[in-house]
Parts: structure tokens; C-alpha cells; sequence
């Protein structure tokens, strides 16, 4: 009996310590030498603390409350870097820290890891007023301005920084790099006031953000949010992002970060899912595409709110790679012009393709729906296809869009951004502002529209909705007129096309040259 209880106790024992094996270990900074008093440099016993963890398998390290400054850190397969409530990691002011293997880069860089994660309900602050000129405002040039409606008063600030952006110093680059990693997991933490872009994802395959608080100074240029370039199969959820630059950017751009010689593989940018987030930009909310070698597809956009912003959402074919199959369903947007070089200008929404890259075959846009969206803004919608790149089966259905009388108007209004193109008359340039403008469509769908205005005072706002140079056209169940004051306009216009339906069938309709069917 004494013998069986000896032996009972013995297998416990090594239960427990296999047990305890197998635990993921966590490891304290400060166990390391790290000091939290937001003065010392601590790069060197956190990137311990993360290598130590590695060797052991895996693991956790854990940053305590308290300020850690620090350089260039980097993650490594299934360690996740956990940042205690109260707990602050925050980049050096000195741009000599982050460098890594002699190429300049941000505080978190992570290359070909695997089940790595940053959790936590800390804070990870890149420092990026220090990186600025802060009593400074970008003034934008007379070739960048010489199309606008404007000319050189485009966008005029008489004193003070107006919208920014300011003028950034040498400064760090992204801040948080994910470069051909999978499995990848950002959750809860709060990351503010970065000198770049804030999270950028590079090849990576299987990524969730969830619960994430991005919060940037809305004066800095290039601070964007998210950008995941050829990535797939990710979920961003329930995310409140402020950033002057864009908050949420897919893009299949062949941007890796590896040694110099590497092949660039034809990756697709692919199914892609985001919920439940509230967005602010001085620039776009969310923008798809831009300088794309890669094609993308398979993305989704519901349960959002877009507010204060410059532009709502953008996509944008400029090179080879194509975007199709996007989904936008239960999206409330608000935009407004603003002053300073920011892109975009007061629209809600855009879609263009037109050329940027010499020499390639231009990449296409279709299979677009847009699905129970309200809107207010201080510029119209426009759906600008190109005649070698024709924009196909767009639907917007259940819209409802109120033009707001903007006060920044005269030094800002009536004009497109299609920016960046090759043609610089297409770059920043004047054009009427119907309430919905087109062209260079096929198949396009506008179902259930309702459209009011201001009481607009400018001559440029012209027609409700204006078609040209179309393939298939559905107006059905559009309820709305001109703007106001503008007798020379109607409620659709229609110029250059084939085949197209209107309902109701009173709807005062203007047509140039075109074709039932």
C-alpha cells in the first residue's frame, strides 16, 4: 500500500512537471534590465526578453506598467508581447535607434515569423511629434494646384496651420512592420502618435486586429492607420481609427521587405473582412488600391462609421493589378473639405481607374455593390472609368446622400482628385459636381437613391445623377433633383451611352446622344 502511494505521488509530481513544461513561459521586462521611467533606452533587455522567450519555445514577455523607451524591436514565432494596462512602450526621439541591418525601419519589425501576437490593454506610442515641425504647414505648389478651379488660392490658408499636415523631419519609417509572417494576431492595445504609417502587414497570411485603438495627431502626413499589402485572409473588428493620413489601405503592391535581389512573387491581396469600426481621416477612411502590381479581390466592409473625414472610400486601379468582388453593406459616412495637401476632396465615395504606370497592361475594377449607406458630404459621388479601363457591374442600392453647403467652398470646391495619375491635368483638377457622376461604365446599378441638397449657391453643382459614355444603365427608384438654383440642370443626365432604364418614368431626364438599348 505504502508502495502504491509512493508510486501515486511520483506520477503526480511528473505530471505536474511536464505539465508546468509545457506551460508558455512569461518572462518580465524588467527581469532583463529594462527601466520603465521614460528616459532610459531599453531596447536591448526587451529584444532579450523576446530571443530568450524564442529559445524557450515560445512564450510571453511582459511589459509592466510604467514608460519604455526604446529603438527597433523585433517579434519572433509564437512569442506574443503582452502590454500591461498603464503600461506605455514608446519609441526613441533619436532616428539613429532604429535601424536594423543597416536599412532604416520603425520600433516593431517582424519578418518570417509564424503565431506571433501583441496583446494587451497598454499603450505603444511612436513619439511621431518628434518627428515633426510642429508650428509648420506643407504648402502645396503651383504645378499641383494649376488645374483646380482655384489655381494658385486652391486651398488658401490665410494664417495659422489650417489642416496641416505639418512638415515632417528625418523621421522613422513604418512603425509596426509584419513582413511574410503567418498567423498574426494584434489585439486590444492602444497605438498612437506614429511618424509614418502606423501598421503595415507585408505578405502576411492569416491576421486578426481586433479591439484596436489607432489613434494619430490628424496634422500628420503618411500616419496611416492599417495598410496590408498582398496579404490574405485576415478579419479586422471593432477598431476606432483616427489618423490624418488613410486609415484602412488593401493594396496588392509589391512592397517586401526582404535583402535586396528578391523575386517579387504575383500575390493576390484576397479575402479580407471588415466590421464593426469607427473611422476618421483627412484623407480616405478606407482606401483599396494605388500603385498595385497584384490583383485584388474577395473583400467585405460592414457595420461602419465614417466621420470628419476628407474622403470615406476610395478605390483606385493605377497600374496592372485589378479589384474585384468588394462588398459595402450598413455604412454611414461624413465628409467635408478640408484644407492642406491632403488627398481626396469632400467626396464619400470614389472609384476611378485611370493610368499611372507607362508600359502595362492597365488592370480592371468590377463586381462593386454597395448596399444600405447613408451619406453627407460637401462633395458628390463619382464612379471615373477610363476608356482603356471601363469600370463594370457597380450597384448602389439603398443610398441615401445629403450635399451639405460647405464652407470651405471657395478656396477648395468644384474640383476632382484622382491623384496619383500619370496625366497631371487629371491629378487635382475643376469639374461640376453633379450629386452622382459617372463615366466609362458598364453595367452600372443605381437602385433606391434618395439625394437632397443645401441650398447650394455655386454654379458647378450641377445634375442629380450624370452618366456618360455608358454600356447598361439601371436607374430604378430614384428619388431626388438638380441642385438648387442651377436651372440648366436635371435631376439625370445622360450623354454617350446604350442601353439604359429609369424609374419613375416623370423623372425629368437630359439625353446626348444615346440608346435605349
Amino acid at each position: 500500500m505504502a508502495m502504491n502511494k509512493t508510486l501515486s505521488a511520483f506520477l503526480l509530481l511528473f505530471v505536474l512537471l511536464v505539465s508546468s513544461a509545457a506551460q508558455p513561459k512569461q518572462l518580465d521586462i524588467r527581469e532583463m534590465g529594462a527601466v520603465g521611467d521614460g528616459m532610459t533606452l531599453n531596447t536591448r533587455p526587451i529584444q532579450a526578453a523576446l530571443d530568450s522567450a524564442a529559445k524557450l519555445g515560445g512564450g510571453t514577455v511582459y511589459v509592466p506598467p510604467g514608460i519604455y523607451v526604446t529603438g527597433t524591436l523585433q517579434l519572433r514565432t509564437n512569442v506574443t508581447l503582452y502590454i500591461e494596462a498603464g503600461a506605455f512602450l514608446k519609441g526613441s526621439a533619436n532616428v539613429n535607434d532604429f535601424m536594423l541591418n543597416g536599412r532604416r525601419v520603425g520600433l516593431l519589425f517582424t519578418q518570417d515569423a509564424e503565431n506571433v501576437s501583441i496583446g494587451g490593454h497598454g499603450t505603444i506610442d511612436g513619439n511621431g511629434d518628434a518627428y515633426m515641425v510642429l508650428d509648420s504647414a506643407k504648402k502645396m505648389d503651383h504645378a499641383g494646384v494649376m488645374w483646380t478651379r482655384q489655381g494658385d488660392h486652391f486651398r488658401h490658408v490665410s494664417e495659422g496651420l489650417g489642416d496641416g499636415p505639418l512638415v515632417p523631419k528625418d523621421r522613422p519609417y513604418q512603425m509596426i512592420i509584419f513582413s511574410d509572417c503567418k498567423k498574426v494576431t494584434i489585439r486590444d492595445i492602444s497605438i498612437t502618435n506614429s511618424p509614418f504609417w502606423t501598421l503595415h502587414l507585408a505578405d502576411c497570411d492569416g491576421i486578426i486586429l481586433s479591439g484596436l485603438r489607432i489613434w494619430g495627431n490628424l496634422l500628420v502626413p503618411n500616419n496611416d492607420g492599417m495598410d496590408l499589402t498582398s496579404c490574405s485572409n485576415a478579419v479586422i473588428s471593432d477598431c476606432d481609427i483616427r489618423t490624418g493620413d488613410d486609415c484602412i489601405v488593401l493594396t496588392g503592391y509589391n512592397h517586401h521587405y526582404d535583402l535586396p535581389g528578391y523575386k517579387f512573387l504575383k500575390r493576390v491581396c484576397e479575402n479580407i473582412a471588415v466590421t464593426n469600426c469607427t473611422l476618421v481621416s483627412r484623407s480616405a477612411a478606407i482606401r483599396i488600391g494605388g500603385f498595385d502590381q497584384n490583383p485584388m479581390c474577395n473583400f467585405t466592409f460592414s457595420n461602419l462609421i465614417i466621420t470628419n473625414s476628407n474622403r470615406g472610400i476610395g478605390l483606385f486601379v493605377r497600374d496592372q493589378g485589378s479589384i474585384e468582388n468588394v462588398l459595402f453593406s450598413n455604412i454611414v459616412i461624413d465628409t467635408r473639405l478640408f484644407t492642406g495637401d491632403w488627398w481626396g476632396n469632400g467626396e464619400p465615395i470614389q472609384l476611378s481607374s485611370v493610368r499611372l504606370t507607362r508600359d502595362v497592361p492597365l488592370g480592371k475594377m468590377k463586381n462593386i455593390k454597395f448596399d444600405h449607406v447613408v451619406c453627407k458630404g460637401e462633395s458628390g459621388i463619382f464612379v471615373y472609368g477610363s476608356e482603356e479601363s471601363v469600370i463594370e457591374d457597380v450597384s448602389f442600392s439603398d443610398v441615401r446622400f445629403h450635399i451639405a453647403e460647405g464652407k470651405l467652398n471657395d478656396v477648395t470646391g468644384g474640383n476632382f482628385d484622382l491623384r496619383p495619375v500619370m496625366d497631371p491635368k487629371l491629378s487635382l483638377f475643376s469639374h461640376d459636381i453633379p450629386g452622382f457622376y459617372a463615366q466609362y461604365v458598364k453595367n452600372l446599378r443605381i437602385e433606391n437613391f434618395d439625394l437632397t441638397w443645401d441650398a447650394m449657391k455655386e454654379p458647378y453643382f450641377t445634375n442629380g445623377i450624370e452618366v456618360n459614355n455608358f454600356d447598361g444603365v439601371r436607374i430604378i427608384g430614384f428619388h431626388g433633383t438638380a441642385a438648387p438654383n442651377n436651372a440648366k440642370s436635371f435631376p439625370v443626365s445622360l450623354r454617350d451611352g446604350k442601353d439604359y432604364e429609369i424609374t419613375p418614368a416623370n423623372i425629368p431626364v437630359s439625353k446626348e446622344n444615346v440608346k435605349a438599348k
